[in-house]
């Protein structure tokens, strides 16, 4: 039986080290930041103040109110099988704020019974998320998740994947798309960490009824 010949390598402690890979080669086919990326005359882009959103054919953009409040947190983008939800948020210059934020998420999954997995991303590392949820008929059924976080200037941008883009995760298809199209206008107003970028109706809105079961 042939044997391989031993190769030496050098010692671990002489490896040269990985430096990370900057936030904005990371961002590099985007999501964009207002000063790297203007719509200009793109008749597709939705200004919804925090974000611009480039519509495309094939998801709705809804517009969801946070609890009882008129407060406009986040925008989804829906497809017929899947979903993703949109939020931005205040950051220092330094960033590492989705560490952080990452971290939360993670011992709330756990709080719930829930189960994650962290990997690594096209924007570094993210979460896979499995929490348990009651069905409509009454069942208890999971809900899978894909979580991603996107740091800017002084912005996140957290995307969170539902339906079959959470339970079947895919680096393309049209909702990664839509999300590499996205302007974060985080503006020069001084906010605090995690402050969330507040979104606006943009003019020509139509609002849907709410829903009936």
């Amino acid at each position: 039986m042939a044997r391989r010949r031993k190769t030496n390598l050098p010692d671990e402690d002489q490896q040269p080290a990985v430096e990370p890979e900057p936030a904005h080669d990371l961002r590099s086919q985007g999501p964009w930041d207002a000063s790297e990326k203007s719509p200009d005359d793109d008749p597709a882009y939705i200004d919804l103040g925090a974000l611009l959103i480039r519509g495309r054919v094939g998801f709705a953009v809804q517009l969801p109110t946070d609890g009882d409040s008129d407060d406009i947190g986040s925008v989804v983008l829906v497809t017929d099988d899947a979903a993703v939800e949109l939020r931005a948020f205040a950051a220092t210059r330094s960033g590492g704020l989705w560490d952080e934020v990452r971290a939360d998420l993670v011992e709330e999954v756990e709080r719930l019974g829930g189960e994650n997995d962290e990997v690594s991303g096209p924007f570094g590392p993210e979460l896979r998320i499995r929490v348990p949820v009651e069905l409509p008929d009454g069942q208890e059924g999971i809900q899978p998740s894909r979580i991603v976080g996107i740091e800017g200037p002084r912005w996140l941008l957290r995307a969170t994947f539902l339906g079959d883009a959470g339970l079947n995760p895919s680096d393309e298809g049209l909702l990664m798309d839509a999300l590499k199209d996205v302007i974060v206008v985080r503006g020069e107003d001084p906010r605090i960490p995690r402050e969330p970028l507040m979104l606006v109706l943009p003019a020509n809105a139509v609002v849907a009824p709410d829903e009936v079961d």
